[in-house]
């Protein structure tokens, strides 16, 4: 127990330090509003333009070289601008050269959409379409509902468009989280995969009165003595004492650590916290067996004598517990229950009587 503590505390330590040296994320430069693009469609109300309370309303195509083209000014650069740049550099075009005072308000109507696919531990898997500034992992899942409670924090990026290997990132890490938001924009046909936490069971069995596997929902954190009361606990028959805990770690080996139940049970030891996927085993000692063997052979009643258990067959071909059992010095059981011979009697007249063409 000892060395398994010291083998956890020291792995804590290795991902705190780990987590510390770490350079901070520069996570806001892949949020921020959306900016416009080639076959967004915006609305313009251009306040100023015949009289200064007089309002023109334009709707305008982004082409492909990232402009607009308004009557007077003629052609506008607003691709790669936020909303409110892009009524900054609309302003621009007509002040002062077209009029003195302009007022503008831009609003889109449409965007140009990308259409990937979610799957996986999500709350509504489908066919979810992404705007220009949102075509990362991240928003496809919101997209898609959010994440479930299956969830694991892993997403699997899959490109229809290219070959190559899939690309996994794990959100729960902040690193990999600023990667899966910094990587090449999702394209249409593209597959996003939110990978399932495994299932958060833990398998409990040998000397318990309900061994069973016990399943939890995903981070739910279960403790030693809380599964072991889950299942019914402790055989009480045979006083059970040790159990191993097997816990598989993350290079794929298994660690076995031997537990004293009953220090755990009574505060000495610590009652630590089952992880997904640990065996805890509760063998067959020397001592059970023994105590099993006596439990199965000898009855002690009320601490005066111990009386040898024997076959119900034995018991009939015994004489002398058949008397002793019914106070005489001989006989059977025949002669204890029917002395006079009624019985027999009675039996025998019931064939007699039965016996085909006989008539009473």
């Amino acid at each position: 127990m000892d060395t398994f503590l010291e083998m956890q505390e020291a792995r804590s330590q290795s991902m705190t330090a780990a987590a510390a040296e770490a350079p901070a994320p520069q996570i806001d430069q892949y949020l921020h509003d959306y900016v416009l693009g080639p076959a967004d469609v915006v609305s313009l109300s251009l306040t100023g333009i015949d009289a200064p309370t007089a309002t023109m309303e334009i709707r305008a195509r982004v082409d492909d070289t990232g402009q607009i083209d308004l009557p007077l000014a003629g052609k506008v650069e607003v691709g790669g601008m936020s909303e409110s740049e892009a009524e900054h550099s609309i302003k621009s075009a007509f002040v002062p050269g077209v009029v003195k005072q302009l007022t503008v308000h831009l609003e889109v109507l449409s965007f140009d959409t990308t259409d990937v696919v979610v799957s996986g531990a999500v709350t509504a898997p489908g066919l979810v379409s992404l705007r220009r500034t949102e075509r990362n992992a991240l928003y496809a899942m919101l997209a898609a509902g959010g994440v479930s409670d299956l969830a694991s924090g892993k997403v699997t990026i899959r490109r229809a468009r290219r070959s190559g290997p899939d690309v996994v990132y794990d959100l729960t890490d902040t690193l990999q989280f600023e990667a899966a938001l910094a990587e090449e924009p999702l394209q249409d046909g593209d597959r996003v995969i939110a990978e399932a936490a495994p299932p958060n069971t833990v398998y409990v069995g040998g000397l318990l009165n309900n061994p069973r596997p016990q399943a939890y929902p995903t981070g739910v954190k279960v403790t030693l003595l809380q599964a072991i009361a889950a299942a019914g606990g402790l055989r009480e028959d045979v006083l059970p004492r040790e159990g191993t805990l097997i816990r598989r770690l993350p290079d794929v080996t298994d660690v076995h650590v031997k537990l004293n139940l009953r220090r755990v049970q009574s505060g000495e030891d610590p009652n630590i916290t089952m992880a997904a996927g640990d065996i805890l085993w509760v063998p067959e000692t020397l001592e059970t067996r023994f105590i099993d063997f006596l439990n199965r052979n000898i009855f002690i009643r009320a601490g005066v004598s111990v009386n040898y258990n024997v076959t119900g067959l034995e018991y009939l071909n015994r004489k002398s517990l058949q008397m002793r059992r019914f106070g005489g010095a001989g006989g059977n059981l025949a002669d204890s229950f029917d002395p006079l011979g009624f019985l027999s009697r009675n039996a025998a007249l019931n064939q007699i009587v039965g016996s085909p063409g006989l008539n009473p």
